[in-house]
């Protein structure tokens, strides 16, 4: 993969230029039945999605994800928080297991969907974020063979605004890997958010689950900071008690996530310096 560039598998999932008001009836039913297989009626794994407000970015999140290939049964939930505009209706169409929840907060859907979720082994995912084809596999590799490992988290990048390239979100990163190193050494449950991590549903939910005092916004509000997210620092920070984490390098599982949250800045090099301030610190 070309640092610099997306890597080939992203484009099919990201429909340029489409809202999924565009979708004709033949892509629909397509993806609609790429999506089947992730509903079985005994999941070994849960891959788990809150979304508010997210109907014109949760179907790239679920194109992608349709296009894994797990090696054992895999269900997706999605947890729909009060969303206003169509995202329920894209779930529906598409046959995507839904719950709704009520109370507004991250930490509410994702506590909902731990407690929902069948599988043995729980992966937290997010509406505007795009899977590579092996995250499944390689997300669930660590947790099933080493017996250690109490939580996994994963390597990501950002996906460019349209129309423009990677050049500059690139540079981001590789300063940011800087910080993820540091913290290793001391804080490393800084380093699992919430659109990349994974552990067994039943330590989460032994660990406390997601709730936490006070409510994070979501990240499609502007002004919220990817950095500060509680609750999945907090479930990783808890799940050590069972083990230890484990961080997931290899290229087949860097998700790409938006970048909304890092133009809400007004530079790349400010986000940078902002984030550098509080990275070493507590989410």
């Amino acid at each position: 993969m070309n640092f610099f560039q997306l890597p080939r598998w992203i484009e099919p999932n990201l429909y340029s230029n489409r809202r999924f008001s565009d979708f004709t009836p033949y892509e629909i039913e397509a993806l609609r039945q790429k999506l089947k297989p992730f509903n079985p009626p005994d999941p070994e794994i849960s891959v788990v999605i809150p979304a508010w407000n997210e109907e014109n970015n949760i179907y790239r999140t679920l194109s992608s994800l349709a296009g894994n290939r797990p090696r054992l049964p895999t269900e997706i939930i999605v947890i729909n928080n009060n969303s206003t505009d169509g995202t329920q209706q894209v779930l529906d169409a598409l046959g995507v297991k839904t719950y709704v929840q009520t109370l507004q907060g991250t930490q509410h859907a994702r506590q909902m969907g731990l407690e929902k979720a069948k599988g043995k082994y729980h992966l937290c995912a997010d509406s505007d974020t795009i899977y590579p084809p092996e995250w499944i596999n390689c997300m669930i590799q660590p947790l099933m063979t080493d017996k250690r490992v109490s939580c996994v988290y994963g390597n990501y990048a950002f996906l460019p605004p349209e129309g423009r390239n990677r050049l500059g979100l690139a540079l981001y990163e590789l300063a940011g890997e800087v910080v993820i190193r540091l913290r290793q050494q001391g804080k490393e449950f800084v380093n699992a958010y919430g659109f990349n991590m994974g552990f067994e549903t039943q330590k989460g939910l032994l660990s406390g689950g997601f709730l936490i005092s006070g409510s994070r916004k979501y990240d499609n509000i502007k002004g919220s900071d990817f950095v500060n997210e509680s609750e999945d620092g907090r479930m990783a920070l808890n799940l050590m008690s069972f083990g230890r984490l484990h961080r997931v390098t290899s290229k087949k599982a860097t998700v790409f996530t938006s970048s909304r949250r890092l133009m809400d800045d007004g530079s790349i090099w400010k986000a940078f310096m902002n984030r550098f301030r509080r990275q070493l610190g507590n989410k």
